[in-house]
């Protein structure tokens, strides 16, 4: 008999807490290996926790809506067969030789702890036999790492690592991954004395939900870090428009899926961020970490009136097709609330469509801790001064504003209108001839 104790795992990157939003198992349930037991949301989204084991419920520590720091114990799980205990069961007295059999397995139990294999900087959950297998192959954490996982969410499991042992010879060991410092602290402003706000009976008092508590939070520490600047651009987007109208319904019966302006609007991004790689950058106190790969947010709006940011990682490898595809499904995984947690992290330039709503151009909040944040404003049809050969005339044209925010510190006006600029020139030289 062993108790084993479920801890809240890692979340990802910056998440240091969540809160529990439903127990799926209650007291006296049996649980196998990958079950969950419980639901948790973070500021970002919204995760299930599995059992590591396979065994009884025995005790929850944590109501729903309570807030759980990472790597707290949130519930005890009784393995090896034992028989559940509740608030209401009498103790079991064991006899000396129980009682001695008992410590053994726990001596065991602190000895496999203690000589498993440091996973507290990854962003993957392994099990302990998984962690365990790793320490004893001498398997690293940056090679674990690289271990494809056929368990759910990616998870590695037991075969999967073993199949892996029994190829290792044919494989090349890969480099250790470099360590980045974690980012100093910083210093929070003073709290500031609310103004009093009166009220009449006929007004309404609407409690915050927690999403939105949290986001507030991160906009105001956003503009008290970074100095906000913004430039604008008027983009023609005329080629582009007559373009799409001509080649959708085709695009929809060939690849299954609907062909919007936004993968090609953020292809257009990524290709603008290869040629200016110093606003794809993060601050660390007084040091630039220069990122290597260009991982594009998508603010995208929830049914709540919420929002969410995915990631489209390695955005400028994929091309119109590949970018659409995952433009779809994050945008539509992001609605019904199914995102997975690494699925939000690793941002490193953000998009945001402000003229899905109408808007016409908007200043957006920088998402930390990235320096540059790209608003779209809506497309309309414009009357523009059109210049030919024979002489100017006013045509109709599809027009639309871009604000670029960035952050001052280090980005100045020069690269924060350079970047804009070549966006827009991407743009107007669309091929309207071109196939999909």
């Amino acid at each position: 008999m062993a108790r084993f104790e479920l801890k809240l795992p890692k979340m990802g990157e910056s998440v240091a807490e969540a809160t529990i939003t439903s127990w799926v198992k209650e007291v006296g349930d049996t649980i196998d290996i990958d079950d969950t037991v419980v639901e948790v949301a973070t500021d970002k989204v919204d995760s299930e926790v599995p059992s590591e084991v396979e065994g009884t419920l025995v005790e929850i520590l944590f109501d729903k809506d309570a807030v759980v720091q990472v790597g707290e114990t949130i519930a005890i799980i009784e393995t090896e067969g034992g028989e559940a205990v509740t608030a209401v069961a009498t103790p079991k007295q064991e006899t000396p030789k129980e009682v001695a059999q008992l410590e053994e397995t726990v001596e065991a139990a602190k000895e496999m702890v203690s000589t498993t294999i440091d996973t507290s900087n990854s962003d993957r959950f392994y099990s302990p036999l998984v962690k365990s297998i790793a320490q004893t192959e001498g398997i690293s954490l940056s090679e674990l790492e690289t271990i494809s996982g056929t368990g759910k969410d990616g998870r590695v499991t037991k075969n999967d690592i073993l199949s892996y042992i029994e190829n290792r010879g044919s494989q090349p060991k890969p480099a250790a991954k470099p360590v980045v410092a974690a980012p100093a602290p910083v210093k929070e402003a003073p709290a500031k004395v609310s103004t009093p706000i009166t009220m009449s009976g006929e007004d309404e008092i609407i409690e915050m939900t927690r999403m939105g508590k949290l986001i507030s939070k991160h906009m105001v520490d956003s503009v008290q870090t970074s100095a906000h600047v913004q430039s604008f651009i008027e983009i023609d987007v005329t080629n582009i428009v007559k373009w799409r109208n001509k080649v959708k319904d085709a695009y929809l019966k060939r690849e299954g899926e609907k062909l919007t302006f936004t993968p090609i609007l953020m292809q257009a991004v990524a290709q603008t961020i290869k040629k200016f790689p110093l606003i794809n950058i993060s601050v660390d106190g007084d040091k630039i970490i220069k990122r290597g790969n260009i991982n594009l947010g998508m603010a995208a709006a929830l049914p709540d009136g919420n929002l969410i940011v995915p990631v489209i990682k390695n955005a400028d490898q994929l091309n119109l097709v590949g970018m659409t595809k995952k433009v779809n499904d994050l945008a539509n995984r992001a609605r019904a609330n199914q995102l997975k947690p690494d699925e939000i992290q690793g941002g490193t330039y953000t998009v945001t469509n402000v003229g899905s709503f109408g808007s016409v151009m908007g200043t957006p909040i920088i998402n930390q801790p990235q320096v540059a944040i790209l608003a779209l404003g809506a497309i309309r049809k414009m009357p523009s001064v059109i210049e030919t050969p024979e002489g100017d005339f006013i045509g109709i044209r599809s027009k639309m504003f871009v604000s670029h925010s960035y952050d001052h510190r280090v980005v100045n006006g020069a690269l924060g209108g350079m970047f804009i600029k070549t966006f827009k020139e991407i743009l107007e030289s669309w091929d309207v001839n071109q196939d999909f």
